[in-house]
Formats: C-alpha cells, structure tokens, sequence
C-alpha cells in the first residue's frame, strides 16, 4: 500500500488554517488524481481525524511493516519555507513539529518520505515574514489563508502530485532531485 498522509486538525474552524496545510494539499492531491483517472493501485489518501500532536497514532494503524513504512508520505506546514515552496526530505527529524514527532514516535523511525509545505509569506526579496514568540507563531499558524495563498497552495499541490508520482515510480532521490526548490 502507498499511503499519502496529510496532517492537520480535525473540524471546521480549522479548515483553512496554515496548520491545516497537509490535511487541504492532500485532498487537492486526490482530487487532481482522482480527476485524471485515479492512482496506480494500492494508493491510500488519509487525513487522520486526530489532532496533530496524535497523528502518530493514526498512521501507525495503517503502517504495519518496513514496506509499508518506504512507501509512506506525509505532507505538512512548514513556517520556516515560504508560501509557495515545497521542500521534500527522508530519514530527518520532526524539526520542531509536533504533528511530525507523533508519527516517528509512533513508528519508532523517521525513515520515510515528507514533503514539507511552506506558509509563511515572503517580501519580493525572498525575505520571511515569520512572527516571533510562541503566541504569534501560534496565532499565525491557526490563522486561515486569504483566497490568494490557497490558489497558491492548490498550483503547489499539481508540483506535490508529480513529486509522489516520480517518488512511488522511480524512488525518493528521483523525486528530491527533480521536486526540491
């Protein structure tokens, strides 16, 4: 099985939040593969119903042996990238996001795929414009996108969609070479 994951909240005043960003590129990742036909066999999209610092649990049940585990994807926000930027790793640590921890704590690994989904706005010179403090930080993480930055997140998510794609049919290093930015 090929399990694409996509980490946020549950319920409805998180829906469009930045933290949410794994749980709204996913479900535009299946809808775009959907639209073309669906996936290769054996592919599962879940958006786990838990919230993020539980994640681990929910992909746990669904990852049961050390294939399953090479064939995982999770897709999550990332703060330190900027909104329109996608970074995809293996075999590194949480960085920090609880959602994340959860699932190598879970898995007892980190070695599997993620595509890390920047949110953070940027000045024309590439330059973050990150809050500070753990309040602002919190504040802008459950903020919601404007309609602008989620047209943003859905051309993103065509780039995340073929960078599964390559990495399910011709492995990770293909994927991060061709995907990375």
């Amino acid at each position: 099985m090929k399990l694409v994951v996509g980490l946020g909240n549950p319920g409805k005043e998180y829906e469009n939040t930045r933290h949410n960003t794994g749980r709204i590129v996913v479900s535009l990742i299946q809808k775009k593969i959907s639209a073309k036909g669906g996936p290769a066999s054996g592919w599962k999209f879940i958006t786990p119903d838990t919230f993020m610092n539980k994640s681990g649990k929910a992909v746990a049940s669904l990852v049961k042996s050390k294939k399953d585990l090479e064939n995982l994807v999770v897709i999550y926000d990332d703060i330190d990238l900027p909104l329109g930027k996608m970074k995809i790793s293996f075999n590194k640590s949480s960085g920090g996001h609880r959602g994340l921890e959860s699932i190598i704590k879970a898995l007892k690994s980190q070695e599997f795929l993620r595509i890390r989904i920047g949110i953070t706005p940027a000045t024309p010179s590439g330059k973050l414009k990150k809050p500070h403090g753990e309040k602002p930080v919190i504040n802008f993480i459950l903020g919601e996108f404007k309609k602008p930055e989620l047209e943003i997140l859905k051309k993103l998510s065509k780039k995340a969609a073929e960078a599964i794609e390559v990495f399910f049919a011709e492995g990770k290093d293909k994927a991060m070479s061709l995907y990375n930015n």
